[in-house]
């Protein structure tokens, strides 16, 4: 008998940990590597927010809290979504847990049956298809392409929804792309949402405060009120406050969807770190100056990223609107070899001829869903980013 679940086969680990993770080691091994596969900003916490943590702990804010979270937070969040996305909720709308990763998994598990669909634009999030699986539904993927900014259609939506389709995962700014949706495109989407009374959407906004130039970030609710009702939005403090190993992802959505996802929560984890929690509340409800001049840092490295990999041979990037990643394309490499013979016969084989021949780790893009390319996460130093462009550029140079 095999001691291992059969869901086990159904779900991969994480390919951006093992990028990060087999950087980490060729590094400790005396190489030199630059890795670009880790989605997390380079900069610390801001020092209001440490000092807030630090107090939790001087005041005995070390306990035990509510499994999904402590009053305070959840009327910080309440503010947070009222002020900047118009979205009105109670406490007992709000969810709270270790990460956005959580929330997502407990709002999966609490509703999909056997036979659920659930649609999923790709490129996607290398977790959201996996997710689904643990939770025994059908992923159901939407591919959308270059052509259309890495953006889908309404017609793409159209077609990917069946009588057994329960979720819309929804993510703007996109992981991996950088892609957002307009107000105007997004309205498009709910438009077909509203047809479509027994779809729920599951709106991913982790990146709503990493966006560029003139695109401004909106979420499906606020976009269209009508579909509150039927609506989880999910947020956090890892990207924008630079808090990923305080591990605070919280969502708002319908009463009775937060009660279910607060039963898995307390047979899984119970509550989220204290500490975090009162540090994610001083990040909400604290000094927001700082998110102006990140953004601003990001956008600089992301004309940086994208201008050098434009000068490479066989690769195209297009501009994304937000987030930290760029999604170039290498069609124009699949077929060639590299200068240490290895055949580029995928987006993998270039992700690994390009780690081993050059020391630059990226992720292939595969993993997301959509071939061929690949990611960068552009949250690192500027010099790193030239050094890792140059030895890209080399490596394209040398295909033959």
């Amino acid at each position: 008998m095999d001691f291992l679940s059969a869901t086990l086969n159904r779900v991969k680990p994480s390919p951006t940990i093992a990028v990060t993770t087999k950087a980490a080691e060729l590094k400790a091994a005396g190489r030199d590597i630059i890795g670009l596969g880790a989605g997390e900003p380079d900069f610390d916490t801001p020092e209001n927010i440490r000092e807030a943590a630090k107090a939790a702990i001087d005041a005995g804010k070390t306990r035990y809290t509510p499994v999904d979270g402590i009053p305070e937070l959840k009327r910080a969040i309440c503010d947070k979504f009222l002020r900047e996305n118009r979205l009105t909720y109670s406490p007992d709308q709000i969810s709270v847990g270790t990460g956005g990763k959580q929330i997502l998994y407990n709002a999966l598990m609490a509703t999909l049956n056997p036979g659920d669909e659930v649609v999923i634009p790709a490129p996607y999030w290398v977790s959201y298809p996996d997710m689904v699986l643990l939770a025994g539904g059908t992923p159901v993927v939407a591919e959308a392409s270059m052509q259309t900014g890495f953006k889908l259609t309404a017609d793409q939506l159209e077609s990917a929804i069946t009588d057994k389709t329960k979720w819309l995962i929804f993510n703007s700014p996109s992981n991996p792309t950088g892609a957002g949706y307009t107000w105007e495109e997004l309205k498009q989407l709910t438009d077909v949402l509203l047809r479509h009374p027994d779809v729920w959407i599951m709106s991913d906004d982790m990146y709503e405060h990493l966006t560029f130039g003139d695109f401004t970030f909106c979420t499906p609710a606020e976009v269209e009120p009508l579909l509150y009702d039927r609506t989880l939005t999910v947020n956090g403090v890892s990207k924008a406050y630079a808090m990923t190993g305080w591990r605070i992802g919280y969502a708002g959505g319908p009463k009775h969807l937060i009660a279910a996802m607060r039963k898995i929560q307390s047979q899984s984890t119970s509550n989220p770190s204290s500490v975090s929690q009162w540090a994610a509340v001083e990040a909400l409800t604290g000094p927001q100056d700082f998110l102006g001049p990140n953004r601003a840092l990001f956008q600089r490295r992301r004309d940086l990223v994208v201008a050098m990999l434009n000068d490479c041979a066989g690769i195209h990037c297009p501009v994304p609107d937000g987030a930290f990643y760029v999604y170039p394309s290498i069609a124009e490499c699949i077929g060639k070899t590299s200068a240490g013979g290895v055949a580029i016969t995928d987006d993998e084989a270039f992700a690994t001829a390009l780690l081993e021949e050059t020391g630059v780790a990226v992720v292939f893009g595969a993993a997301f869903g959509l071939s061929p390319n690949f990611r960068i996460s552009y949250a690192t130093g500027d010099d790193e980013l030239r050094d890792a462009c140059t030895r890209i550029r080399t490596f394209c140079a040398g295909l033959s």
